[in-house]
C-alpha cells in the first residue's frame, strides 16, 4: 500500500507538471499565431497512444511512455524528427517563420512556467498550512556532532545560537546551510555555558560531499528504537519498537547518538541492555558489514525538540513564497556543481529516488510542497543548454538574435539526434543508480 501511494503522489504530481510546462509552450505559440499540431502527455512513441481527441485542428492525448511529454509545433525541429515537413517551403504558421524574439519567448514558455508555479505552490502552502521550525533554544539536548566538525571546535550537546550572525529561523536548517550556502561562522553555547564564535572553511560543502557527512549536526534524541527494518541484524537479535537503549556492551548510553557510535564503532558481536515494558533486557547482536543492525531513532521524541508553528495571512505568503522559490532554485542550482565529480555519476537518481521523495501516507501539504520543489528543478533543467531540452533551443536562437545568421536545419537535426541520445544515457544512469540501490537495500 506504501508503493501505491507514493507512486500515485509522483503520477499525478508528474502529470500536472508535465501539462502545465507544455501548456507554457502551447499559449504563446498561439498567441504568436503558430500552428500546434499535438499536446501529449507522456509519448506516443511509434504512434501507440491510451487515447487522443482533435480540436482546433490540434491533436490532444495521453501517450504509452511515461518519459515526459510534448508540443508538437509545425516547422520546428523537435524530439518528434520530423524532417520531411522541413523539406517543404516555410508556411506563415510555422515555427521557423516567426521572428526569432517570438521563437525565443515560445521556448521559454514552458521553464517559466514552472518556476512562476514553484513560487505559487509555496505561497498556496504557506498561506493554508504556514510551516513549522524548530528554534535554538526548542533542540533541548543540544545537537549530536560528527567527528570532521569536531575538529573545527563543535561539541557533542552544543546549542546553534546564530549562523553568519544571525538568529536562524529554523536552526535544523543548520545543514543544508552548511552544505549548500555561504556559512563563515557559527555562535554555539557549549554544555558549559560558554558561548563561542566558530569559524567554517570555505570548502565546507566540499568536505561534507567528499566524506559523505551530509547531516553533521542531529538533534540529540532519547534512545528509544522507532523503527526496525526487516531482514536486518536487529529483526533477527529480537528488538522491537519502543525499546529504550540503556546501555552497550557495559557502556552507559544517554542519547541516540551515544548508541550509534558505539554500533559504528564495533568490532563484533554487541551486549545491548534495553528497557522493554518496565523491565530490562539483554540483547546480543552483531553488526552486519557496513557496521549497521537496521534500527532507526524516534526523532519525534517530545522530551527532545519542541517544534514552533508560524501561520501566514496571504500578503504575508507572498514574499514569503517568493523567498522560497528563490532560495529553493538556488540551493538546486549550487548542489548542481556536485554531479559533475566523481562521486556525482553514483549519486544521479531517477523515477525511483523521485518517488521516494513522497510519503508513505497521503498528505496535501507534502505533496504540494514537493510538487513545487519539483516544478522548480524541472524548469532548471530544462534550461540546459542541452538540444532537444528547451535550453538548447534557446541558446541556438540567442546566437541567431547576436550574429544574425540563423543554424541550419540538417545542424539543428544532428543536434536534437545528440542532445536526444545524451538525455537516454543520463536517463539510463539515473534509474541504473536507482535500481542498484533498491539491489543493494539503499532505496
Amino acid at each position: 500500500m506504501e508503493i501505491l501511494i507514493k507512486a500515485s503522489q509522483f503520477i499525478l504530481s508528474l502529470s500536472l507538471l508535465i501539462v502545465l510546462h507544455e501548456f507554457g509552450h502551447y499559449l504563446p505559440a498561439k498567441l504568436f499565431k503558430t500552428r500546434v499540431e499535438k499536446f501529449y502527455l507522456f509519448f506516443d512513441a511509434w504512434g501507440k497512444k491510451i487515447f487522443s481527441f482533435k480540436k482546433g485542428g490540434t491533436e490532444y492525448g495521453i501517450g504509452w511512455l511515461p518519459l515526459g511529454g510534448y508540443v508538437k509545433i509545425s516547422g520546428m525541429i523537435d524530439e518528434s524528427m520530423d524532417t520531411e515537413q522541413m523539406k517543404q517551403p516555410a508556411q506563415p504558421w510555422e515555427f521557423r517563420s516567426k521572428p526569432a524574439w517570438q521563437r525565443l519567448i515560445i521556448m521559454l514558455g514552458g521553464v517559466i512556467v514552472n518556476f512562476v508555479l514553484g513560487f505559487l505552490i509555496y505561497m498556496m502552502v504557506l498561506d493554508v498550512w504556514g510551516e513549522d521550525n524548530v528554534k535554538s533554544e526548542d533542540v533541548k539536548n543540544g545537537f549530536a556532532v560528527n567527528a570532521i566538525f569536531k575538529e573545527y571546535g563543535f561539541k557533542d550537546g552544543d546549542l546553534i545560537l546564530k549562523i553568519n550572525g544571525e538568529v536562524p529561523e529554523d536552526v535544523l536548517a543548520i545543514n543544508k546551510n552548511l552544505f549548500l550556502r555561504d556559512v563563515s561562522t557559527v555562535d554555539v553555547k557549549h554544555l558549559n555555558g560558554s558561548v563561542e564564535t566558530i569559524n567554517i572553511p570555505e570548502t565546507i560543502g566540499e568536505t561534507m560531499w567528499e566524506q559523505g557527512v551530509m547531516k553533521p549536526f542531529i538533534p540529540r534524541t532519547l534512545p528509544i528504537i522507532d523503527v526496525v527494518a526487516e531482514d536486518m541484524p536487529a529483526t533477527k537479535a529480537g528488538f522491537k519498537e519502543g525499546d529504550k537503549i540503556l546501555a552497550v556492551n557495559e557502556k552507559l548510553v544517554v542519547y541516540w547518538n551515544d548508541f550509534t557510535n558505539e554500533v559504528a564503532n564495533s568490532e563484533g558481536e554487541l551486549e545491548v541492555i534495553i528497557l522493554r515494558d518496565g523491565s530490562k533486557k539483554s540483547i546480543n547482536v552483531t553488526p552486519n558489514e557496513d557496521n549497521k543492525i537496521g534500527v532507526a531513532q524516534n526523532i519525534s521524541a517530545a522530551e527532545s525538540i519542541n517544534i514552533s508553528h508560524k501561520s501566514y495571512s496571504f500578503s504575508e505568503s507572498i514574499p514569503a513564497g517568493f523567498d522560497k522559490a528563490y532560495w529553493t532554485l538556488k540551493d538546486y542550482i549550487t548542489q548542481f556543481k556536485y554531479v559533475f565529480t566523481a562521486k556525482g555519476a553514483t549519486s544521479v537518481g531517477g523515477f525511483i529516488a523521485i518517488g521516494n521523495i513522497f510519503p508513505a501516507e497521503w498528505s496535501w501539504q507534502a505533496f504540494w510542497g514537493i510538487t513545487a520543489f519539483l516544478s522548480i528543478m524541472l524548469g532548471f533543467m530544462n534550461l540546459l543548454p542541452i538540444p532537444a531540452l528547451d535550453g538548447g533551443h534557446v541558446v541556438f536562437t540567442i546566437w541567431e538574435m547576436i550574429t544574425g545568421r540563423k543554424p541550419s536545419d540538417k545542424f539543428l537535426e544532428y543536434a536534437q539526434i545528440t542532445g536526444f541520445v545524451l538525455l537516454m544515457a543520463l536517463l539510463l544512469l539515473a534509474n541504473g543508480n536507482d535500481i542498484y540501490k533498491w539491489l543493494s537495500g539503499q532505496l
